[in-house]
């Protein structure tokens, strides 16, 4: 059961470990990118070019559906990003019950968006882990886990991918030590858990009183959604990328606007630049800064305003 290209790498490696996959459940086509055309979900394009059976039911709580579990008789279930709750009967109807594998170290990110908060709280360290679903939202012992290092730089689509690489081979030891009885999980330590809720429009408001390294930090996380956004010349403007630059002893309020040759420099709240590397106002296509600073005629002095980013993610 997976919808996002996280789940793709598991799937596979469950049919290399020769694995019997008896159906594929994923979300149902929708309407996606500026044109809202109908596109299938990443999960099924790869089941079906692996000739398996797939399903994409609208809600897995009606009989029919129910039904099809039993007829599919699944002896395990494995998750991965699928995007959709597990219902109680769900979980109790297979003998080795429901296998997730998640984008964190559990119990830290428990929630959607594991990947993003964790970059966007300045963790150095993430992993993944294989555990087993209970009805609490990630609270179920873990299985197996493997720890990675955050690169500065790194994007959370790039983590994400790395992660999901590492849970591949992480999800068939786990499901082998279930099926030869080797294997036994660990309760979760409830007192270290924090959350990773699903992201909203409004954690992407950048707020520049904060510093340039949490500000970089919001920028590898939302992109490409819900990407971090300011307000230029009264509209939205999306940054994509960007990078800490050296500090200064301009006296500038945070927001501001720095011009140095080609390259747009904005002030922080610790006094620290932001580099602005790739830009989007708001209805135009993605620029590269310098593209931006000469087809905006921007003037040092000029600011970029934000809203403050609510406080989510580990409450």
């Amino acid at each position: 059961m997976g919808t996002a290209p996280f789940a793709i790498p598991s799937l596979r490696a469950m049919i290399d470990a020769g694995h019997e996959i008896v159906g594929v459940f994923t979300q149902p086509d929708r309407p996606r990118g500026r044109g809202r055309k109908i596109q299938a979900p990443a999960v099924k394009a790869e089941a079906l070019e692996l000739k398996l059976p797939v399903y994409q039911p609208e809600s897995i709580k009606t009989d029919s559906i129910i039904e099809l579990f039993g007829v599919l008789a699944p002896r395990l279930i494995v998750v991965v990003a699928y995007g959709k709750i597990i219902p109680g009967w769900l979980i109790d109807l297979p003998p080795h019950g429901v296998v997730n594998v998640h984008g964190s170290l559990l119990p830290r990110y428990r929630g959607a968006a594991p990947v993003n908060w964790a970059i966007a709280r300045g963790e150095t360290h993430s992993g993944v882990c294989t555990m087993q679903i209970e009805r609490g939202l990630d609270t179920g012992p873990v299985y197996l886990s493997a720890e990675t290092a955050i690169d500065p730089e790194e994007t959370a689509v790039e983590l994400a991918s790395r992660l999901a690489e590492m849970g591949a081979p992480l999800l068939v030891e786990t499901v082998d030590g279930i099926d030869s009885g080797s294997i036994r999980p660990t309760p979760q330590d409830e007192q270290a858990a924090t959350r990773a809720p699903m992201m909203t429009k409004e954690d992407g408001a950048l707020d520049w009183s904060e510093s340039a390294a949490s500000i970089h930090n919001k920028v590898r996380a939302f992109a490409p959604w819900p990407s971090a956004l300011v307000r230029f010349r009264g509209k939205s403007c999306k940054i994509l990328s960007s990078r800490i630059s050296e500090s200064t002893d301009d006296e500038s309020s945070p927001g501001a606007i720095i011009c140095a040759g080609d390259r747009l420099k904005v002030v922080c709240g610790d006094g620290r630049l932001l580099e602005l590397m790739q830009v989007q106002m708001e209805n135009r296509g993605a620029v590269r800064a310098s593209d931006f600073m000469n087809g905006m005629r921007v003037q040092a002095g000029e600011k970029f305003d934000g809203g403050r980013t609510r406080a989510r993610g580990l409450e």
